[in-house]
């Protein structure tokens, strides 16, 4: 089963769903000081780095193997 991460940080939220057998194809982050840690630890997920508003479906598409079984978000930690 196929999930997209949106405000996915370093991805620690998905990584809960890595180990329960979910795939995670493609993910988007914002912050740029995150992106290389991110790249890092989940070499097998395809990051789109930018502002979530402006990513369309063709961008995730791109990135998809196949059907998408749902989306998870990890809200923006607010220091």
């Amino acid at each position: 089963m196929n999930l997209i991460s949106l405000f996915s940080g370093c991805e620690g939220l998905d990584l809960g769903f890595e180990k329960a057998g979910f795939g995670i194809p493609v993910a988007n982050e914002f912050d740029k000081i995150i992106w290389e840690t991110f790249k890092a630890n989940h070499p097998k997920t395809n990051l789109i780095e930018g502002y979530v508003r402006l990513i369309t479906k063709t961008d995730m598409e791109h990135y998809l193997p196949g059907e998408v079984d749902g989306i998870i978000v990890g809200p923006p930690c607010q220091s």
